[in-house]
């Protein structure tokens, strides 16, 4: 647990010592106890425990359900109110480049009028880059809590971007590949990649219709923060709209591997047509041969052996020079 405490409007701000873990919670309680009317607190809470966020929702008055959810994770990106607190979720998103995999976390932003309590499930911190920012922009302390929820969102959206860059350029990659004239196998890749942009998409698309409400003026909130969230929604959208494109473009890609797989073991069939119908007349000709009657034609004659060997070669020649003039050799 971390809490920081924010002066408006300077932007000053006093770090709490909550490193002792037992005493961490007492210690926030204690400095929100003596909160003056220009501060406010950032309280920030990392994979919770039950009796941690208990105190905390008790003092802060936060709902049961608010804190259950809390608790729990898991959950899509949605906006409530409970009385004075706004409680909003967020899925946290990045791009492990070793495995070419996306991975998801969960923050919840609850905002009163003077805190705001951050809970954060998963390995990516938003939260660390978010103080950062803060601290760069001393001037957004004049928002009060609301600016919490800007810089949250906004480095969230932010990797957002970025992974959706990422995952472009491994399509790119396999785009490249599904085309090159090598036949490898890429169903596999390809689904998995797909599987990714799916996840991808869960987090990204329904945080578009919960952000929207921010970006007009609302009477709990200063109008000054409104185009800081409406460039947050913009980004999103843009995000949102290159998830889109990169779901149908994978979609796209895996059907033209799957047709080019097809294309594959057509060729294999009929390359294995003609050479059976290549090996047809040699066998038809021996097999005829081969029947021992006691009169048959040509077997009392001198150059009968060779001649059938020749007929079987010209056959076997004529039918190869056709099938290589029509592609199936």
């Amino acid at each position: 647990m971390e809490c920081v405490i924010y002066q408006e409007p300077t932007g000053e701000c006093e770090q709490i010592d909550c490193r002792q873990a037992d005493r961490g919670c007492e210690a926030v309680l204690n400095r929100l106890a003596v909160l003056k009317p220009q501060e406010f607190a950032w309280i920030r809470v990392d994979g919770p425990g039950q009796e941690e966020l208990h105190r905390l929702g008790a003092y802060l008055k936060l709902h049961p359900l608010a804190i259950e959810d809390a608790v729990q994770a898991h959950q899509r990106p949605k906006q409530e109110r409970y009385g004075d607190v706004l409680a909003v979720a967020v899925k946290t998103l990045w791009f492990v480049e070793q495995s070419a995999d996306v991975e998801t976390g969960e923050v919840m932003v609850f905002l009163g009028p003077s805190f705001a309590l951050t809970v954060r499930h998963g390995a990516n911190d938003p939260t660390v880059e978010a103080q950062r920012r803060l601290a760069e922009q001393p001037d957004m302390a004049q928002f009060g809590p609301v600016s919490i929820l800007h810089a949250v969102s906004d480095v969230i959206v932010d990797a957002y971007a970025e992974a959706a860059a990422q995952v472009r350029t491994d399509l790119t990659e396999l785009e490249r590949c599904v085309f090159s004239p090598a036949r490898e196998d890429l169903t596999e890749q390809i689904y998995s990649l797909k599987r990714e942009v799916v996840e991808f998409r869960d987090a990204v698309q329904p945080l578009v219709p919960v952000m929207q409400p921010f970006t007009t003026a609302r009477d709990d909130w200063p109008r000054q923060v409104v185009p800081y969230f409406r460039d947050v929604a913009d980004h999103l959208t843009r995000t949102d709209t290159e998830v889109r494109a990169l779901d149908d473009l994978l979609a796209s890609v895996l059907d033209a591997h799957l047709a080019k797989v097809g294309t594959w073991q057509n060729d294999d069939m009929r390359r294995i047509s003609a050479w059976a119908a290549i090996f047809a007349i040699p066998t038809m000709i021996a097999g005829i041969y081969g029947m021992n009657f006691a009169h048959m034609p040509e077997l009392d004659w001198r150059y009968g052996y060779p001649c059938a060997l020749a007929v079987m070669a010209l056959g076997a020649g004529l039918l190869y020079r056709a099938f290589r003039r029509n592609g199936w050799l």
